[in-house]
């Protein structure tokens, strides 16, 4: 192991799963490809946690016979037998007719997951919503999170599709009770620079963010170590609301967002969960990696954005 890996396990915070439970009823989850030991425990775990409502969609055999090797009894769930890629398409349309309240990826590659849920004709997205992912992530023993987007989906965004991310991280926020989020747009400098262009999106964001998104506090560009630390910025003579207090971090481009994502989750021990936003349902973007606790934020996520 590299000495900079942690070695902390996380936990799932319990703000958060205090928040999704306090809904009237466990979201209806409709589970795509739900014939693996990883995906089912997953599902299982956040029923037992009150967090979700399974239904079970994938190849019905296997779907038992894998409920039997990890001593589970599914015969009071719903059970959708859709083999290989029925299973999404039929995940979107229990969604588009009010029939499930979140889908979450099983054991199915994430292209084709997506494909059968993001294009219009899915009915699941409005015509010209942009969607993003968004990672809510918490250090051990904090339970307050950072909103990272987009770490996840959209691979290098142009300032429309950032702008969306943004709106949907303010509202994530807000649905977990910060009244006023503050977001930081991650660049490599504070300053615009024309040979640098995303200093200068960053800061045509911030700048439309000041009217569009009067419920938020929005400066960019901004440095990682501005965003973070508000000694930095008292170093800097960076003069900011957001130093050091951020909720939301809007990154420039898969990449980054990504490597950010990782380090925090494998360097610093970081529980993350994971959602898609923009769509009429949440879409929960589970890895086979994922720990039981990050499996278990992910649903609680899901449960505090459903409809």
């Amino acid at each position: 192991m590299y000495p900079f890996l942690s070695t902390t396990q996380p936990h799932a915070p319990a703000a958060l799963l205090a928040r999704a439970r306090a809904r009237k009823r466990a979201p209806r989850v409709a589970l795509v490809n739900a014939g693996a030991p990883h995906p089912l425990q997953g599902i299982r775990e956040a029923a037992d946690a009150g967090l979700a409502e399974p239904i079970l969609i994938g190849d019905a055999d296997k779907i038992r016979a894998t409920a039997a090797e990890i001593g589970w009894d599914i015969s009071h769930l719903a059970l959708h037998h859709a083999p290989q890629d029925e299973a999404a398409p039929l995940a979107a349309r229990l969604a588009r007719e009010g029939e499930a309240d979140a889908v979450m990826k099983g054991q199915i590659h994430t292209s084709t997951f997506l494909k059968a849920l993001l294009p219009s004709a899915a009915g699941l997205r409005e015509p010209g919503t942009r969607c993003g992912h968004v990672f809510h992530i918490t250090m051990p023993g904090d339970d307050r999170p950072l909103l990272l987007t987009d770490a996840a989906l959209n691979v290098d965004p142009d300032v429309e599709t950032r702008k969306a991310c943004l709106t949907q991280a303010v509202m994530l926020a807000q649905r977990l009770g910060v009244a006023r989020p503050k977001a930081g747009i991650l660049a490599p400098t504070e300053d615009p620079i024309p040979t640098v262009p995303n200093t200068m999106e960053a800061r045509e964001i911030a700048d439309w963010a000041a009217g569009a998104l009067p419920e938020a506090i929005v400066e960019g560009p901004m440095a990682l170590d501005l965003i973070f630390s508000d000694a930095a910025a008292s170093a800097k003579s960076y003069a900011s609301r957001v130093s050091g207090d951020a909720d939301i971090m809007l990154v420039p481009n898969i990449t980054s967002g990504n490597a950010i994502f990782k380090l925090m989750v494998l360097g610093m021990g970081c529980c993350a969960a994971g959602i898609v936003l923009g769509l009429k349902v949440p879409v929960l973007l589970t890895s086979r990696s994922q720990t039981a606790p990050a499996r278990l934020a992910s649903a609680a996520l899901g449960a505090v954005m459903a409809p």
